[in-house]
């Protein structure tokens, strides 16, 4: 694998932990050479590594489990702060959370408890859940089998949209058995049969893994397999709104980074426009105006993330100790799906308001500022926007619930 000039400097320290200040130094290394990283196509794999010997991925884990214990607003925080350095890693991480929190976390079964340890040390969870050839609108039966042979399984399929897997070290694997039951089955990524290709090809988030896993007669133990049910995995209702307010999140760093890029452009400029108001570019009040409005917007996204980022640690805490969550979750569910439709819309109006802060020459392909707005779109583009739209307004005008199922 070829690496960028601008490489990442390993650090040797291991900041596990949930305060933003301390993780400060290991995003900024992570940030050194993003662009370029992007713009060349080269795979990330060192920003990762270094995360993963900082065990980031450890962060919801209890203390006791070897892991910061850190809450959904304090894990947001922070997934923010890596997205503004790269959104591409900060992207990587967003189906290793889900697994945790969906299959590891509160696991009380050896299966689950070695999961959880594996998580602790820096292991990686990556998915492997739609599929190029879906079913239709409402269809969840995917065609990759869970075919039973002897005392385990044989796991047969083909799935697309991967996200984190390449750099994974497990993959949890949407399954379907003959007699119609639903699984998560997670399974190393190194055992024989499994093939992780890299032919992601979207016009953002270019370095994210997001490609094909091959699944061709792979030995699946029984204790790696389980099965929906009421209180478990994707059993349980609004299970997927923390992925969905991950990419949000993911987002929302992308708006701080344009400030960022912002601020760079306008204070390396030395020469403005022939009507000017001011000779020197950062002089200029319009171009002030137009920081301050970018400045406005990665605010108001922060702000509307963590907002959202409350709700689902009520309904967490709740759950937790042992109380009813359902309406919780509901709402946690509906915060994350009216957040997705504000910082959607701020962080693409941010990254096309970042060129008013610079000439002809802030569009040129080695500066990479488009780069911005393909992220931002790309992620933007996982659940239609006008779908979140009716769904909130029919839940308000006629009491009809928000889906249980899909990101919400």
């Amino acid at each position: 694998m070829t690496y960028s000039a601008a490489k990442i400097r390993p650090t040797p320290h291991t900041p596990l932990s949930s305060d933003e200040d301390d993780w400060k130094h290991l995003f900024d290394e992570i940030a050194r050479g993003a662009s370029e990283r992007e713009r060349t196509r080269t795979l990330p794999f060192e920003a990762v590594d270094l995360l993963r010997q900082a065990r980031f991925g450890a962060l919801r884990l209890a203390p006791a489990d070897g892991g910061a214990g850190a809450s959904f607003r304090q894990l947001y925080a922070l997934t923010l702060d890596l997205a503004a350095a790269d959104p591409n890693v900060a992207h990587i991480f967003r189906n290793h959370f889900t697994v945790v929190e969906q299959f590891t976390r509160r696991a009380t079964d050896a299966q689950g408890q070695a999961w959880r340890k594996a998580a602790a040390e820096g292991a990686l969870f990556g998915l492997a859940n739609g599929e190029a050839n879906a079913a239709p609108a409402g269809g969840t039966r995917p065609d990759t089998r869970l075919v039973p042979d002897g005392k385990g399984f044989r796991l047969h399929g083909v799935k697309y949209y991967c996200t984190g897997t390449l750099y994974s070290d497990y993959v949890l694997v949407r399954a379907g058995t003959e007699d119609g039951r639903m699984a998560a089955v997670i399974i190393p990524t190194t055992r024989e049969g499994v093939e992780v290709l890299d032919d992601w090809d979207g016009a953002g988030q270019r370095l994210t893994g997001s490609g094909t896993t091959r699944f061709n007669d792979v030995w699946v133990e029984p204790s790696e397999a389980v099965f929906d049910g009421p209180d478990q995995g994707y059993g349980i209702a609004y299970a997927n709104t923390q992925a969905q307010l991950f990419l949000t999140t993911v987002v929302a760093g992308i708006a701080q980074g344009v400030l960022q890029d912002a601020l760079a452009l306008v204070n390396r400029r030395k020469r403005s426009f022939y009507y000017a108001l001011a000779p020197l570019p950062a002089d200029d009040p319009l171009i002030q105006q137009t920081i301050g409005e970018l400045a406005a917007n990665a605010f108001a996204a922060r702000a509307t993330v963590l907002a959202a980022a409350d709700a689902l640690d009520r309904k967490s805490i709740a759950r937790e100790n042992g109380q009813s969550a359902d309406i919780l979750a509901a709402a946690a569910a509906r915060a994350a799906a009216q957040a997705k439709l504000v910082v959607d819309q701020l962080t693409l109006r941010s990254s096309t308001l970042l060129y008013e802060a610079g000439g002809a020459s802030a569009t040129e392909r080695t500066v990479n500022l488009d780069r911005h707005w393909r992220n931002a779109r790309t992620i933007a583009s996982h659940n239609p926007a006008s779908l979140k739209a009716r769904a909130i307004g029919a839940l308000l005008v006629k009491g009809e619930p928000l889906p249980e199922k899909g990101f919400f």
